[in-house]
């Protein structure tokens, strides 16, 4: 017979059965790290760590290649007017965090009741023994304070003012201070050790904190055998309360002796905001109090099992949007913040209801986005509006700030602050600015919010029901179209809700594990015009909080599906100074894409697998496959293996002949293989590989049954 071609539709199929895919096709049937450009398969490009260097507890960068803390779940990447300067900002779980200049900047805001710096509310001499203070919020009822140099303990607070003052205690100098001198609470000894353990123990009365918050020392010194440097730790550690008035925090390096008392005389604690802010959950848990469920379920006074509820608490992320050059990060179900980039990153976030220009912020959000062109600060599921503040949570509330004044929300005559409930699903999950226009998602339906102006400020479209996006990541806008994933298929908005035809659809969401359906992230890379999906598979073993391990990618130019394992928590596509998308993964480390042909200098596994095709037309006789010739673009230093999978049958077993390799100068690769049906799977294991696949010709005759 004259050689005969296969050649295979692009995209992934894995929804019918593998006989059918080449019936109807033919189609490719698996793959993983390979994509299809002009049609073709081909090898993803490889990945590459990038440099994140440390702060020391001076705030000075140290050469230490660093992972960020916490699973990242938002970032946003911008250049500064004010000083030219390229940032990353980056939500994890528990922290906020800025990559400038390739150093690591802790910005996570510290909650209001932290022991942090006040101002004198008067000026002092040396003597004076009541001292007025501007706020007195987190301060221990006795105590000390440090104001400039001096070391002041005092007794009681009576209202705004510390009674019962010593000046110029523990080997300080009483001085004379002048109005608004920063006044910080500190500690004294507060650290106690143990022989041979890194666990420390930290006493600070009416911390007010809860396991798994985060807390910045410094101003402490080396006890027993632990260095002041591990102490004062410019990223902080996480605590576990012993009850309120202690905690413990666990040290890189252990003790050396037992001090029950130590630390000196001028340690300062910095509380990050945490579990009662709304950070601090690597993972949705499930719901299991009181009205969960349907009634009559489980028995009275017993908790809900895990499978007999399909409602979840959320878990900790962000919604990051720039106003100009600056931040506003809203922790979802928490509070909204603002960075001031003028401020610098020695600077944290501060609550937006903190600055002077406020006017009822909204306290709790679940999502929050800046609407384009008219520039609204918009929050859903938020607060609502009381005169004064102080209004109940409403999941389908949307709230709007006054046009060009993110701090401002109290409606007025004169303004174009207002809100507007949603009716259809109980709660708003996502929003995403679009094309003049701004998306919304609940749980069940999709909205269109648009500026219209006058009284009516913005109006709202129902644009469909059963639609909602499955979670707060899991919507792109690309040049004004909207893309996502649902909590069974795949949409697309264009100026119409359109469900996606997707040929891996049973497949992604049968093997997703849904109790985390809320970490999927998407992606896009507009260089191969992709967008991906990545979520947690069945096939992750981590029993306790896994996180994405595989990827399902759609290629809207080419209408085609691939699928394939990839660990990543957020994603983001090339801009600026950063010519190839970045992504982080779950350990914590940013990676750029499409660089070099190596997973960060390991083997990239990449693959892909045609499905059987019948040799001749009938499918009736048997043949022998004895030849194939390649058909391959590919560089001198790639080696591809090629194996040849033969069937009598549709559901008989497998014959695998293999693997034969292909270089660049491989003219033609002789097999024997016998079949009614042949598929074709092309793998390379190396760290150089680099190829595209074209079409393939094989040459077969007809053989017996022997």
């Amino acid at each position: 017979m004259p050689l005969q071609l296969l050649k295979y539709n692009p995209g992934i199929v894995k929804d019918i059965t593998e006989y059918a895919a080449g019936k109807n096709g033919p189609y490719w049937v698996d793959s993983d790290l390979v994509r299809f450009n002009n049609g073709y398969p081909e090898k993803l490009g490889g990945w590459e760590k990038d440099q994140i260097n440390a702060l020391d507890p001076a705030g000075t960068i140290t050469s230490t290649e660093v992972a960020i803390e916490g699973i990242a779940r938002r970032m946003v990447y911008w250049r500064s007017n004010s000083d030219g300067e390229d940032r990353l900002i980056v939500g994890t779980h528990n922290h906020l965090l800025i990559v400038e200049n390739g150093a690591l900047y802790d910005v996570t805001p510290l909650r209001d009741e932290s022991n942090t710096a006040t101002t004198t509310g008067e000026a002092l001499d040396n003597s004076e023994t009541s001292i007025d203070l501007v706020s007195v919020t987190g301060f221990t009822t006795a105590g000390a304070i440090k104001v400039d140099s001096e070391i002041i303990t005092y007794t009681g607070i009576s209202s705004l003012t510390l009674t019962g003052c010593t000046r110029g205690t523990n080997s300080t100098s009483a001085a004379a201070h002048d109005t608004g001198a920063v006044a910080t609470q500190v500690l004294i000894n507060p650290i106690t050790t143990a022989d041979e353990s890194a666990i420390v123990t930290i006493t600070d009365t009416a911390h007010g904190a809860t396991t798994g918050d985060w807390v910045v020392i410094s101003g402490a010194a080396a006890t027993g055998g632990i260095s002041a440097n591990d102490f004062n730790n410019y990223y902080g550690y996480q605590i576990t309360v012993v009850n309120a008035n202690t905690y413990t925090i666990t040290l890189p390096s252990a003790a050396t002796s037992t001090v029950s008392a130590g630390g000196g005389l001028t340690v300062v604690i910095d509380y990050l905001i945490g579990i009662e802010d709304g950070l601090g959950a690597q993972s949705s848990d499930p719901a299991l109090g009181w009205g969960v469920g349907g009634w009559g379920e489980s028995t009275w006074g017993t908790p809900r099992a895990l499978t007999s509820s399909d409602v979840s608490l959320d878990n900790s992320s962000w919604n990051i949007d720039l106003w100009g050059e600056d931040v506003i990060a809203t922790v979802r179900n928490g509070a909204i913040y603002y960075w001031d980039t003028s401020a610098g990153v020695t600077n944290r976030a501060v609550l937006v209801s903190s600055l002077a220009s406020s006017d009822n912020v909204p306290n709790i959000a679940r999502t929050a986005v800046v609407s384009f062109p008219d520039r609204h600060f918009i929050a859903g599921g938020c607060q609502a509006y009381v005169a004064g503040g102080g209004g109940d949570v409403d999941n389908m509330l949307v709230r709007w700030s006054t046009q060009e004044d993110f701090s401002s929300w109290g409606p007025t005559a004169t303004n174009t602050a207002g809100d507007q409930r949603l009716q259809v699903g109980t709660k708003i999950v996502a929003m995403l600015a679009a094309r003049e226009e701004t998306i919304i998602s609940t749980d069940e339906a999709i909205y269109g919010m648009t500026f219209v102006g006058g009284n009516f400020v913005f109006s709202f479209r129902l644009l469909a029901t059963n639609a909602g996006a499955a979670g707060l990541n899991t919507m792109i806008s690309i040049d004004g179209n909207v893309f996502w994933m649902g909590k069974r298929n795949f949409f697309s908005y264009d100026g119409i809700v359109k469900e996606i035809p997707c040929s891996v659809q049973h497949y992604v969401f049968d093997r997703m594990q849904t109790r985390y359906i809320d970490k999927v992230v998407t992606g896009h890379n507009k260089k191969f015009k992709e967008i991906t999906w990545f979520y947690v598979s069945d096939e992750n073993t981590v029993t306790i909080n896994p996180e994405n391990d595989s990827y399902v990618t759609y290629n809207y130019a080419e209408n085609a599906w691939t699928v394939g394992s990839m660990d990543r928590s957020v994603w983001s596509d090339s801009f600026g100074a950063r010519t190839v998308p970045f992504a982080f993964d779950p350990d914590g480390y940013l990676y750029s894409h499409e660089t070099g042909t190596s997973a960060d200098g390991s083997a990239m596994n990449s693959y892909i697998e045609g499905s059987p095709r019948e040799i001749t037309q009938n499918g009736q006789d048997l043949y022998m496959v004895d030849k194939v010739v390649p058909d391959v673009t590919m560089s001198s230093n790639t080696n591809l293996f090629l194996y040849m999978n033969t069937r009598k049958y549709p559901n008989a077993p497998e014959t695998i002949k293999g693997p034969f390799t292909i270089t660049s100068s491989t003219e033609k690769v002789s097999t024997r293989a016998k079949g009614r049906q042949i598929a074709l799977k092309f793998q390379s294991t190396g760290t150089t590989d680099d190829w595209t696949l074209g079409d393939f010709r094989i040459n077969s005759r007809e053989d017996g049954l022997r």
